[in-house]
């Protein structure tokens, strides 16, 4: 479903901001150390080359099929998702898919940017690719562990943090005691035009669901519902089937590793910094709690050591193909998951993804899965109106708006102060004018000429006094422009940081209302992959 309305923005490229590696500028301008690292280039004859690809693929439609209808059963689902479900089960359609972790509230901006670039990438494909068909999907990484990146967020540079004292995969965790932070986002944004809107779709999502999967799914699929997205969460029976000659190839013979392993040799050799190691075995074992520990190997002997569990080799490829769902792949082996299970062609990202999806090509030859085309997801500057006009009054255009604050108030003092008001043209006037004029009073009356300097000296005198006061004037702008930026950078990088790595959507929302998300997605470019600065409206 296209959006309607458009933001006034202006993009740069990611370069010029000098918040991203060289890794992921590199990739942009298809550097050529890099291109033995990835499959096809993010481009629209890459996207063609990657359909191409997974076409030579197994599919498992039905299965997938099967396991979205159960996820989506007692859900209100909008026509065009209807409509993309049934699309699964056709050879010739194709997901579009990002991925990330089930943060709670959505956590950081970029959770947003990803879905949204998911979105206009299908949609992009669609009008590109008539033959085809393709479907934005979000996968949900449910099954990470790390409850100190999830379970918090950031509300005007302050951290709320969901206290519980649960533990192992944070999708499975019970939703109790989140309400604490949802009475928190009442409190402070309920007074906003799109507040109690925005707290009633948070209670519903967290107050409403048992799990914080299931709390995700709702909000995703509650934000995102008219535009087709589908939310897939893997962390079930029946898509782990699908992946289970993949769990025992990794258990049998530990590919993974070694594969990754001969990849980063490679991408540090070339001059990248690595992102993701691996284990000599990529699995961790989920039990009936949601406790999620690492699978290590001693011979023929499996155990998860923190669990108190062992397993012989037979007994282990047992307890694979009777309960795949109790085992999890680690950031090696999770996309070649996502991959299985999906008719995926092009995959989005951050940054950081993209530097551990580098080194993964071989680990996904290895596994016999076709290997997406990746797509580093769109950036964005939120602009309010107060920042807009500081924008404006400190004449800050393009990729200045990222000098750091002491770059900024030099170039500021090096405008203002090195061209302080004075009166020095007017006092050279002055002493012209009375040098004259003191030469005609000593020619009427030589008496006189003492009269016309004391007049010349109190003016002189009250010039400079004037010049004075207009140099505390400007010194005065000056303190107010220094101000100004301080608010700018606050709101723009808070905790020095970008935006889009520490604010959260919900006061975003409060303020804007769901129409953000269109005006968002309609300056979402799908394959010009860009940082654009975006002037919210009221």
């Amino acid at each position: 479903m296209p959006a309607n309305t458009d933001l006034s923005h202006y993009c740069i490229d990611f370069g010029e901001t000098g918040a991203f590696s060289k890794l992921v500028t590199d990739y942009l301008s298809e550097h050529e150390d890099l291109k033995p690292f990835y499959a096809y280039a993010p481009t629209l004859a890459g996207l063609q080359l990657a359909i191409e690809g997974r076409m030579r693929y197994i599919t498992h439609r039905k299965e997938l099929y099967y396991a979205l209808k159960e996820q989506y059963k007692g859900m209100e689902i909008s026509q065009l998702q209807v409509l993309n479900l049934e699309k699964l089960l056709n050879e010739n359609t194709f997901t579009i898919t990002t991925a990330h972790q089930p943060n709670i509230f959505t956590g950081p901006l970029y959770f947003v940017y990803k879905i949204l670039h998911a979105i206009s990438l299908a949609n992009h494909a669609a009008t590109q690719f008539t033959q085809y068909q393709f479907v934005p999907v979000y996968y949900m990484g449910s099954e990470d562990a790390d409850l100190d990146e999830l379970g918090h967020i950031y509300l005007d540079n302050e951290k709320i943090s969901w206290d519980t004292d649960q533990t192992g995969a944070v999708g499975r965790m019970k939703t109790a005691g989140i309400d604490k932070i949802i009475d928190r986002l009442r409190g402070q944004f309920s007074h906003l035009p799109f507040g109690p809107q925005m707290v009633d779709l948070c209670t519903k999502a967290y107050l409403h669901h048992s799990t914080i999967q299931e709390a995700t799914l709702y909000l995703v699929h509650e934000l995102f519902k008219q535009y087709g997205l589908l939310v897939v969460v893997p962390d079930t029976p029946l898509l782990k089937s699908i992946f289970k000659n993949t769990l025992k190839k990794e258990l049998t013979e530990g590919f993974s590793a070694k594969a990754v392993s001969r990849t980063m040799v490679r991408l540090e050799a070339a001059g990248y910094k690595l992102q993701a190691a691996g284990r000599e075995l990529n699995l961790f074992y989920l039990d009936e709690k949601g406790r999620r520990e690492r699978i290590t190997q001693e011979g023929n002997t499996y155990q998860v050591q923190a669990l108190g569990m062992s397993w012989q080799h037979d007994e282990m490829m047992l307890e694979v193909e009777e309960h795949p769902e109790r085992f999890s792949p680690n950031v090696i082996l999770r996309g070649v998951f996502q991959e299985t299970i999906l008719p995926n062609v092009s995959f989005v990202g951050g940054g950081g993804e993209l530097a551990y999806w580098l080194e993964l090509k071989d680990v996904f030859a290895a596994a016999g899965v076709h290997y997406p085309m990746l797509v580093v997801r769109n950036s964005f500057l939120l602009l309010n109106d107060r920042m807009q006009k500081i924008q404006k009054s400190l004449d800050l255009k393009g990729a200045e708006l990222f000098d750091d604050e002491k770059t900024i108030l030099n170039r500021i003092v090096a405008n203002s102060l090195g061209h302080l008001p004075t009166t020095k043209l007017e006092i050279g006037e002055v002493t012209e004018m009375f040098a004259n004029l003191q030469s005609r009073v000593s020619n009427t009356d030589i008496t006189l000429k003492w009269t016309a300097s004391a007049i010349e000296t109190r003016l002189l005198k009250d010039l400079k006094k004037l010049e004075l006061k207009m140099q505390r004037a400007a010194r005065r702008k000056l303190e107010d422009q220094s101000q100004q930026l301080k608010y700018f950078r606050h709101k723009a990088f808070p905790i020095s940081s970008l935006q889009e790595r520490i604010d959260n959507f919900m006061p975003y929302y409060a303020q804007y209302g769901p129409g953000l998300v269109s005006d968002l997605l309609a300056i979402s470019s799908p394959l010009k992959q860009k940082f654009c600065i975006a002037a919210l409206s009221t």
